[in-house]
C-alpha cells in the first residue's frame, strides 16, 4: 500500500513511479500585521482576498488576477523549481523573495473595506509555494493503473483539509469503498490529455478565479481545447457552444444566424434557452444527430468475461447482440456506476460509461478482474472509437437511406446491437433511446460507433441524407432536457455511491433473484427488508426564469425535507422539472413542497413519472389503441 500526501514534491515522487501528477506550484503572499485591537474574520470576493486573526495582529491574503499571479513556467521537476527560484537541494520550510506590488491593488482594496488596516504596521511578508491542479480541487483517493497506489494532493488551501481527507481516506483502505461521494475529487478525473501547457493554463485560470461567482452551466476556456477531440470537432466547432468533459470539447448547443451568441454566465436561463428549445423540438418531430464520443468505452473479452461481470453487475447479463442498462454496486449496496452493456460477441463485451466516470469506471473493473483472478482481458478504447447519437422520430428512415440492413421495427428492435455499413465505414449500430449516463432523449434512435478516423465522412453521408426530414444537430443540453421528461436517472445526480438503488427508483434493473452473487447483493437485501425512509420524487415546479440545476433546498411546512439532485425546462410542457429525495411519507402524487431557488421558495408538485413518454412506450400504447 502506497499513499502519496507529498504536497509540494507529489509531482517530483509520481514521476518516480511513472505517473505524471498535474499539480504545479503558484506563488501566493500573505502580509501579517502588528497588533490590532478589532479582529474581523473577512473573505471577500470582489477584492479577491482573505483577512483574519494571526496571533494579535491581522494576517491579509489575495489572489491576483491570473494575468499578474506568478506561476512556474517549467513543470518538469522540483529540482528545476528550485533552481530557478534559486533554492538548494535542501529547499524545505524556506520562503520566496516577496513583491508587494504585484498585490497592491488588493491591499488598497482591504484598506477600503477595513480602514484600520492603512495604520497597521506589517510585521512580515510571507511568500510561499501553494500546489495547484488544474481545477483547483486536491486528487483524493485510489489511482486507475496501479494496485494500491493513492493520492491525497494538490490542496490549494494548505493542511485545512488534513483530518478530514485522512479518515475519508483510511476509511476507504479499510472498507474497499468511499465512506461517502467525494467524486469531484477523484483523482482519476485526470488522464494523458492533461498536457504541462494546458497544466499551467488552467492553473493560473483557477488561481485568478479564485474568488469568483460560481454559475450554473459555467464554462472556462483556458487551455482549450485539449488533444481530446472527436471525428467532427472540426466540423462542429464553428456552429456551437462547446462544453468541456474530461478533456474532450462537445456540443452543448447549436447557433443559428440571428441568435445571441457567446457565453453568458447567470443564475437564470439566457442566451442557451431559445436556441435549446428548438433542438428539443427537432428530436421530437423530426431527426437530430449528436457528437457522444465523450463516453467511457471498454472492451472486456476472454473465457471468464461472463462470470467477472455478473460479478460486477446486478442486472442480468444481455445476449449476444443485445444490450442493457447494468449498475456496479458497493459492497454496501450503493452505486458505483451506471454502465450500457452491449454483448458484440460470445464472450465479448462493448461497455459505455459517461464522460466523467471513464477511469473512475475502469478502475472498478479492473481491481475486480485482477483480485478475482478472473481471465479476462480489459482494454480502454474511448479515444479510438466515436460516436454519433442519431434520434428522432425520422431517425430510421435518414439511416435506411444509408444501408441495406434492414432497419424496421420488426428486424431492428429496441436494444438490439448490429454491424451495419454507413458510408463505406464499418459501423457498430445500438438501437437505444438513452445512454448509459442516464442522458437522453427517450427518443427513436441510435447510438452509433465507429473509429474516430471514420467518424466525419459518416456524419456528413447522415447530413446528406437527411435534407428532407430536416435533419440538425443538437447538443447536450436538449438532452438533459429531454432525459429529465423521460424520468431518466443520471448517474452523479440522482445515483451515487450516497444512494442506493432502490431509493432511486433504479428496481427494474437490479435482479435480485439472479443466482451471481453480484457485488452489494447482500447488502441490497438487508435494505430492502429494513425498508427505505427516502424514495427520488419527480416534481413540477411553477418558476419564473429560473430552473433548478442540482443540490437546492426542498421545504416542507417550514422545515427543510430533501434536496434536488438535477433539473431542467420542459419545452414540451412548459414548466420546470426536478428530480429530489424526499421522505418516504412525502413522495405520493400531488403532494405539494417547496424549492428554494436565489433564495425564494417556488411552489413544487410531486408528479407521476414520466412526465413525457419514451418512444417505445408510445408506439406500445398506440398498437394497443389507447391515447398517447
Amino acid at each position: 500500500m502506497f499513499v502519496l500526501i507529498s504536497g509540494f514534491w507529489a509531482r517530483e515522487l509520481g514521476h518516480m513511479i511513472g505517473f505524471e501528477h498535474p499539480t504545479i506550484p503558484v506563488h501566493h503572499q500573505y502580509v501579517v500585521t502588528a497588533t490590532v485591537p478589532e479582529l474581523p474574520v473577512i473573505r471577500d470576493l470582489e477584492g479577491s482576498y482573505y483577512l483574519r486573526q494571526e496571533r494579535d495582529g491581522l494576517l491579509f491574503g489575495p489572489y491576483e488576477k491570473e494575468e499578474k499571479m506568478k506561476l512556474q513556467d517549467s513543470t518538469r521537476s522540483i529540482t528545476e523549481i528550485r533552481s530557478q527560484w534559486n533554492h538548494s537541494r535542501s529547499f524545505g520550510k524556506e520562503l520566496f523573495e516577496s513583491d508587494l506590488d504585484r498585490i497592491m491593488d488588493h491591499v488598497e482594496m482591504a484598506m477600503e473595506m477595513v480602514p484600520v488596516l492603512k495604520n497597521a504596521d506589517i510585521i512580515n511578508v510571507v511568500s510561499g509555494p501553494i500546489t495547484y491542479t488544474p481545477d483547483l480541487l486536491p486528487m483524493i483517493g485510489p489511482h486507475q493503473g496501479a494496485r494500491n497506489y493513492w493520492t491525497a494532493i494538490g490542496f490549494g488551501y494548505g493542511i485545512i483539509h488534513s483530518g478530514g481527507v485522512g479518515k475519508f481516506l483510511s476509511d476507504w483502505i479499510m472498507s474497499g469503498e468511499p465512506p461517502y461521494d467525494l467524486i469531484e475529487c477523484d483523482p482519476n478525473r485526470y488522464s494523458h490529455w492533461t498536457t504541462v501547457p494546458y497544466l499551467c493554463a488552467k492553473a493560473r485560470e483557477s488561481y485568478g478565479f479564485n474568488n469568483v461567482v460560481g454559475y450554473p452551466k459555467e464554462e472556462r476556456f483556458a487551455g482549450r481545447p485539449t488533444n481530446r477531440v472527436s471525428g467532427v470537432y472540426e466540423l462542429l466547432k464553428d456552429k456551437c457552444s462547446m462544453g468541456f468533459h474530461a478533456g474532450w470539447e462537445q456540443p452543448h448547443y447549436f447557433h443559428k444566424p440571428g441568435d445571441d451568441i457567446g457565453y453568458k454566465p447567470s443564475f437564470r436561463r439566457t442566451n442557451w434557452f431559445g436556441p435549446v428549445g428548438r433542438e428539443c423540438k427537432l428530436v421530437m418531430q423530426d431527426v437530430g444527430v449528436i457528437d457522444l464520443s465523450p463516453f467511457g468505452k471498454f472492451i472486456v473479452k476472454g473465457e471468464d468475461s461472463d462470470r467477472l461481470l455478473d460479478r460486477l453487475f446486478a442486472n442480468t447479463l444481455p445476449k449476444v447482440g443485445q444490450t442493457n442498462i447494468s449498475h456496479m454496486l458497493t459492497p454496501r449496496g450503493r452505486v458505483y456506476a451506471e454502465v450500457t452493456v452491449t454483448q458484440t460477441a460470445p464472450g465479448e463485451f462493448l461497455l459505455i460509461t459517461g464522460s466523467g466516470s471513464e477511469l473512475h469506471d475502469l478502475r472498478w473493473i479492473e481491481r475486480e478482474a485482477r483480485d478475482g483472478g478472473y481471465r479476462v482481458s480489459v482494454s480502454n478504447v474511448t479515444d479510438e472509437i466515436g460516436v454519433l447519437g442519431v434520434a428522432g422520430p425520422k431517425s430510421r428512415t435518414v439511416l435506411q437511406k444509408l444501408t441495406d440492413e434492414d432497419m424496421s421495427d420488426t428486424a431492428f428492435r429496441f436494444l438490439n446491437c448490429r454491424s451495419v455499413q454507413l458510408a463505406g465505414a464499418p459501423v457498430r449500430a445500438i438501437r437505444i433511446s438513452y445512454t448509459g449516463l442516464g442522458l437522453g432523449s427517450g427518443e427513436l434512435g441510435w447510438e452509433l460507433y465507429m473509429d474516430m478516423q471514420n467518424m466525419s465522412a459518416v456524419y456528413q453521408a447522415l447530413m446528406e441524407a437527411g435534407k428532407d426530414e430536416n435533419i440538425e444537430n443538437f447538443g447536450t443540453y436538449a438532452m438533459s432536457s429531454l432525459r429529465l421528461e423521460k424520468g431518466f436517472r443520471a448517474w452523479g445526480a440522482e445515483m451515487n455511491c450516497d444512494t442506493n438503488p432502490l431509493e432511486a427508483g433504479l428496481d427494474y434493473f437490479i435482479k435480485l433473484n439472479k443466482p451471481a452473487d453480484f457485488i452489494g447483493k447482500q447488502a441490497l437485501l438487508e435494505i430492502k427488508a429494513q425498508g427505505l425512509s427516502r424514495r427520488l420524487a419527480f416534481l413540477t415546479l411553477d418558476t419564473d426564469d429560473i430552473d433548478p440545476e442540482g443540490n437546492e433546498t426542498v421545504w416542507h411546512n417550514g422545515e427543510v425535507v430533501g434536496n434536488t439532485t438535477s433539473g431542467s425546462f420542459s419545452y414540451t410542457t412548459q414548466q420546470s422539472l426536478a428530480f429530489a429525495y424526499l421522505p418516504v411519507d412525502l413522495i405520493q402524487v400531488g403532494q405539494k413542497v417547496e424549492v428554494e431557488l436565489l433564495g425564494q421558495k417556488y411552489p413544487a408538485t410531486v408528479t407521476q413519472e414520466p412526465l413525457v413518454l419514451t418512444e417505445p412506450a408510445r408506439t406500445r400504447l398506440q398498437k394497443k389503441n389507447r391515447s398517447v
